[in-house]
């Protein structure tokens, strides 16, 4: 199957560490051209030879233009909208306003403000690869993560609205929604679950096991896979689409 993308640029959001990175490798290694932004300084220092690299929140308009538009005005085929944070794990009740707006500044705003400097470009070029990384709690819903779940149903919603818009002009936008990705990310999660909830961080990861029908976490590489058939000629069909990498989740909070 060929999904090589020689020729094409992309971009990728919070591309310096964990599931970023493993995406912005895998599509330099199908021949794409990677520009990255992230917030972690030190580890953009340690970026791949010839993986290009920038200090950016997201959340930041002006942050978000000062990276995109140059790139945009030299040519983008690919937009990887991979930022976000987990926000908190609590009841909604002790949730603060700022917990709250930061959790959708990150997760929603900047795949909003990244999009918007693409697009452009995209639409008078004709063609063009916008992937949005959504979650199966952006499907399912999930107990004391309010923020992030809202977040990620609303990029749901963001990517199918895109979809409708940008089709006409040759440019698909797809989410994919990950399950529990292996990674220090997801230990994390697993250890605010557990100290929710009075657990042990190995009891909580068994349960987030046994709420797939497979029994099993994801890994980064499978994510990332998908994510070069969505932008590859593979998937030049395919738009308006969630897809699941998560070993079917039954439940995202087993009781």
């Amino acid at each position: 199957m060929n999904t090589r993308l020689d020729g094409q640029r992309a971009a990728v959001t919070a591309g310096a560490g964990g599931l970023g990175l493993v995406i912005a490798r895998t599509l330099a290694a199908e021949g794409a051209t990677v520009m990255v932004c992230d917030i972690d300084g030190a580890a953009l220092e340690e970026l791949p030879a010839g993986m290009e690299g920038a200090p950016v929140d997201v959340a930041d308009p002006d942050a978000v233009g000062a990276w995109l538009e140059p790139i945009a005005r030299a040519g983008i085929d690919i937009l990887v909208n991979n930022a976000g944070i987990a926000g908190p794990t609590k009841p909604v009740e002790r949730i603060t306003p700022d917990e709250w707006r930061r959790c959708l500044a990150v997760g929603l705003d900047g795949q909003f403000h990244c999009a918007r400097h693409v697009v452009p470009t995209m639409k008078a070029r004709r063609r063009g690869a916008i992937i949005n990384i959504a979650s199966t709690a952006g499907i399912m819903g999930m107990p004391f993560r309010t923020p992030y779940v809202a977040a990620k149903f609303a990029v749901v919603g963001l990517t199918k609205t895109l979809a409708m818009e940008l089709g006409r002009y040759n440019i698909r936008v797809n989410a994919i929604a990950p399950g529990a990705i292996s990674g220090e990310r997801m230990d994390r999660v697993v250890a605010a679950h557990a100290k929710a909830e009075g657990r042990s961080p190995e009891e909580i990861r068994s349960l987030y096991e046994s709420g797939t029908s497979m029994g099993t976490f994801v890994t980064p590489e499978q994510v990332a896979d998908l994510v070069v058939f969505l932008a590859s000629e593979r998937g030049a069909r395919i738009s308006g689409q969630v897809l699941a990498v998560d070993g079917h989740t039954e439940t995202l909070y087993p009781r």
